[in-house]
């Protein structure tokens, strides 16, 4: 892939419907570097209409305020009550849980300062129900967790099921927060970030990468990682999670995938490498595999799921 096309997926703009006969249309080369982000505004409901209408017209060709997309935050809400059964519709994420602790470990071990920080205070962002959060606050080297997801049904399991261990409800140990990551306050300092921010199984659900990685860096401290999980945009993946997983196999609910929304680690890394300040990158393909659950693939982060890691480079 061209470096002068390698954000494409990363683009401030609404989501692209996927038809079969071609592939989503190359961004143009007013894409090619990304705009910072914009912060979120809110609308009246008092004004007028015909305040109103001015507003929409003038805002026709802006870039949307927020990266959560609405249909994404309705379709979750409806899986909100399934989303601890193991073996129902979430099954693929808890079965891909361990991956994530091993990718983060191989990460920080490969850090020179990764055994200066006794305990670890982690930022889990689209934490959903809480799968990973709640492993996350369990482990003996976490100080803390903070874990926010803008769908409100989630959020309320996500609270109950932390309420079932006394362990997770000791105060600061795990913190829900029912918002999205442009509204949740910046660190006063770059010290005060997390030494881990983990974000799986998200950036293929929102509207603007982009703009929504942006809102997301200044929250890692340095000498801190970025961790991801995402899918690579290919006629494979495509194949895989829309076509097997949601139509033949039925092992992930229909609508959960946007294969125009998925993101290819080569622009991820593309990305990265124009912005100051982040420098070390590490990636694992993964497959899932029917019977044996998730498995390291090595390459398949070129055609399908992957870990993707970025390390904040020490003050």
């Amino acid at each position: 892939m061209k470096a002068s096309r390698s954000i494409r997926a990363l683009r401030p703009v609404q989501r692209q419907s996927f038809c079969l006969a071609h592939r989503p249309t190359p961004i143009q080369n007013q894409y090619q570097s990304l705009p910072p982000a914009t912060p979120i505004r809110r609308s009246s409901t008092n004004s007028s209409s015909a305040n109103s209408s001015s507003a929409n017209s003038s805002s026709t060709n802006e870039p949307p305020k927020s990266t959560v997309d609405p249909s994404e935050v309705s379709h979750f809400n409806a899986l909100a009550s399934s989303w601890w059964d193991p073996v129902g519709p979430s099954r693929l994420l808890h079965l891909m849980n361990p991956l994530r602790h091993t990718f983060i470990s191989r990460c920080r071990s490969a850090s020179p300062s990764a055994s200066s920080t006794p305990k670890l205070r982690y930022l889990d962002v689209g934490c959903g129900g809480g799968i990973f959060a709640e492993s996350a606050a369990r482990l003996p080297h976490t100080a803390s967790v903070t874990a926010i997801d803008p769908t409100p049904e989630v959020f309320k399991i996500a609270e109950a099921h932390k309420r079932r261990d006394p362990a997770l409800t000791v105060p600061g140990k795990l913190t829900y927060i029912n918002t999205s990551i442009e509204d949740l306050p910046l660190p006063k300092t770059p010290e005060e970030g997390y030494d881990i921010v983990s974000l799986f199984e998200v950036l293929e659900h929102v509207n603007a990468p982009g703009p929504f990685l942006e809102h997301i860096l200044p929250h890692v401290k340095p000498g801190g990682w970025l961790v991801l999980s995402t899918i690579a945009r290919t006629w494979t993946s495509w194949m895989v999670t829309n076509v097997m997983a949601e139509d033949v196999l039925r092992i992930v609910p229909k609508g959960t995938h946007d294969w125009g929304k998925y993101v290819n680690e080569e622009e991820l890394r593309s990305w990265f490498k124009g912005k100051d300040g982040w420098g070390e990158m590490r990636t694992q393909g993964v497959m899932y595999v029917p019977g044996l659950g998730w498995k390291e693939v090595g390459g398949s982060e070129g055609w399908g799921n992957y870990f993707f890691a970025v390390r904040r480079a020490e003050a």
